[in-house]
């Protein structure tokens, strides 16, 4: 099928207030341009300066959100344009964000990432962890970034159970952080959670949005 047959099957499953994130990394600007044709703006990087050619290169209406792991020094190379980054994962990230946001004179949304999933690999606040970090009030100190809510990784499995649980953790985390941290804040509302291989658990428990990438465009190159 081709990539605008790919999109509507994957419409037809979601409810209209679930956002889609067309994962987009490793794929040319001509596939990308497929998506966007179709009626998509809202795209999904985790390499900073392949993302900042794309920014570069493609329509500006294009929202570009960065999905990976980010490091610090790459920050700067993303920092003038992104939407929303999914993956802050502590404070020294959220502290550099900050700066090269203050230098671009604009405000950087952020998601903060949980670790839910049993591989250790995976990137993210413990729950514990999360916990401490906003009950200090730390995030106080960076005025240049919003935070928006969080996002997570279901473990690796065919095991559905598995992910099931591991969604629904993450959604209570969520509430619990939203109740406790952020009950007054209209803007943290986002759960990102779900890909391709799980975004329909996802969306049963809550997700908010999915990044959905091999679906779309099929196995990257």
């Amino acid at each position: 099928m081709s990539v605008k047959e790919n999109i509507q099957n994957i419409r037809k499953q979601l409810p209209e207030d679930v956002k889609l994130i067309c994962v987009s990394k490793f794929h040319s600007n001509e596939t990308i341009l497929e998506a966007y044709n179709a009626g998509e703006r809202l795209f999904g990087e985790s390499r900073a300066q392949e993302v900042r050619l794309k920014y570069e290169s493609l329509p500006k209406d294009i929202e570009w959100h960065f999905i990976g792991h980010l490091q610090k020094n790459k920050v700067k190379y993303i920092a003038p344009f992104v939407s929303l980054i999914h993956s802050v994962d502590g404070e020294d990230l959220l502290s550099e964000i900050n700066r090269c946001a203050e230098k671009n004179n604009r405000k950087i949304n952020v998601l903060l990432q949980v670790h839910i999933a049993q591989e250790e690999q995976k990137f993210g606040f413990f729950e514990q962890e999360l916990y401490d970090f906003l009950e200090g009030k730390v995030f106080q100190k960076y005025p240049f970034v919003k935070i928006c809510g969080l996002m997570g990784m279901a473990t690796f499995t065919e095991n559905e159970t598995q992910i099931e649980k591991e969604f629904s953790v993450l959604n209570e985390i969520f509430r619990k952080v939203k109740n406790d941290y952020f009950c007054s804040d209209d803007d943290f509302c986002e759960l990102s959670m779900g890909m391709s291989d799980d975004f329909p658990i996802a969306v049963l428990k809550g997700s908010t949005m999915v990044r959905i990438g091999s679906l779309i465009f099929g196995e990257r190159g």
